[in-house]
């Protein structure tokens, strides 16, 4: 069976204090009805993915709620079967995928992916770290914290979490600065990749920096934890996003108009962490190569990517782990300019989370959003010039150093 997004939409992404969880449910469902041409009541499936809402009083049934308010603002049929999908930064992804398996399985025509999030409070600016620290091991926290500890004396390295700092920076500090070590991988390098998402986030109206900033301003910005600074890492953002996806038989009966406008998805696999020693292969390295094989295709058949830049080394390790460039090589293949807009393999044309910004459950929707887009060739300014296959990496929380969850999807057009 075939399955195909018909209709993608992202609110602005920001720190938006002015705005609830469900004026952006609403906003980025009706956004992606009028993409897909259809009216609400065509969804049968709702996968509703949320990981911050319990920090806002809503710590069960957030979808059912929201659901009940898009209903009631006509977007959606009273009643429709709602799953809950909470999996970190991933969350996205896997509500993606959620709402992929009921249209393979025949569980419904069309189905709708949602994430929204709030992560910026503006009057408790440390409750963020209730949010984000919650991504790793809060039953046993000696689990992980034991394990980093040990990595770090074995390879002459420092793990010391301070409380003004979110926990999970320090982890990926220390995979950054093993790789760095060990493959001669610079801060201009980093810097680079951060000033390029940048410079592509200028041609998104709907990222929450639309500045450039050139390299040398990423490494003068503040410092936050060594090889990071502020310019490195991505933002506290709120925002929302929508997919619709309708089965091979449900496109049929589409207008014409829908059906031409189509993105099929080739491939969406996901896979867990596990505990192991620093250095060791990255985890996505085995799920690309089960998403490449399930879409017949290899790396180099890839126009361009949407990667989860967590960190601006994030992307220099994903490019590796994905075969875009060989083993080590991540920092000099992204700092040629291979991964900017006209380069070999554009990556994080929509600005990345860096740029776009990171409103959690919203990210990897947006992610595919942005390769829907590119794919139908209507990205304008941004547009990748040839596109027909694209790839998007979505992660979240952590496993020692591996991302609890990881997400890898393959969508083709034409």
């Amino acid at each position: 069976m075939k399955a195909y997004v018909i209709g993608a939409f992202s609110t602005h992404f920001g720190r938006l204090p002015e705005r609830t969880h469900k004026q952006l449910a609403r906003e980025a469902v009706e956004g992606a009805l009028a993409d897909a041409g259809v009216e609400g009541d065509a969804l049968e499936q709702l996968a509703c993915g949320s990981c911050a809402l319990h920090a806002w009083g809503q710590a069960n049934l957030g979808g059912q709620v929201l659901a009940a308010d898009l209903a009631q603002a006509g977007l959606l049929a009273a009643g429709t079967p709602v799953v809950n999908v909470e999996a970190g930064c991933a969350t996205g992804s896997v509500a993606f995928q959620t709402a992929l398996a009921d249209v393979l399985s025949g569980q419904a025509g069309i189905a709708l992916a949602l994430g929204v999030e709030k992560t910026f409070f503006p009057d408790d600016p440390i409750k963020t770290f209730s949010v984000f620290n919650p991504a790793l091991d809060q039953l046993d926290r000696s689990v992980w914290t034991t394990h980093y500890r040990e990595q770090a004396e074995q390879h002459g390295l420092e793990f010391a979490p301070r409380p003004d700092r979110l926990v999970l920076l320090d982890a990926c500090a220390l995979v950054a600065q093993h790789h760095m070590r060990t493959h001669g991988t610079t801060r201009e390098q980093l810097a680079a990749v951060a000033s390029k998402n940048f410079t592509h986030g200028v041609q998104n109206p709907k990222a929450q920096f639309r500045k450039a900033r050139s390299a040398e301003d990423v490494l003068a910005d503040k410092p936050v934890i060594e090889p990071f600074t502020r310019s490195m890492c991505a933002p506290i953002s709120d925002g929302a996003a929508a997919l619709i996806l309708a089965s091979e038989a449900a496109l049929g009966a589409l207008p014409p108009a829908t059906q031409e406008r189509a993105v099929e998805v080739k491939a969406s696999v996901r896979g867990g962490g596990a505990y192991r020693p620093l250095g060791a292969p990255h985890a996505v390295r085995a799920l690309a190569e089960r998403a490449y094989a399930r879409a017949g295709c290899a790396p180099g058949d890839v126009h361009l990517a949407e990667l989860h830049d967590a960190t601006a080394f994030a992307e220099v390790a994903l490019v590796e782990a994905l075969g875009f460039c060989p083993e080590g090589q991540g920092g000099p293949w992204s700092s040629s300019g291979a991964s900017q807009l006209g380069g070999e393999r554009p990556v994080n044309v929509s600005g990345g989370l860096l740029s776009k910004g990171h409103p959690l459950a919203a990210s990897g929707l947006a992610m595919l959003g942005e390769l829907t887009a590119q794919l139908r060739g209507e990205a304008g300014p941004r547009q990748v010039a040839g596109a027909r296959l694209a790839l998007a990496h979505n992660g979240g929380g952590l496993i020692g150093f591996d991302e609890a969850t990881s997400a890898v999807t393959i969508l083709a057009r034409g």
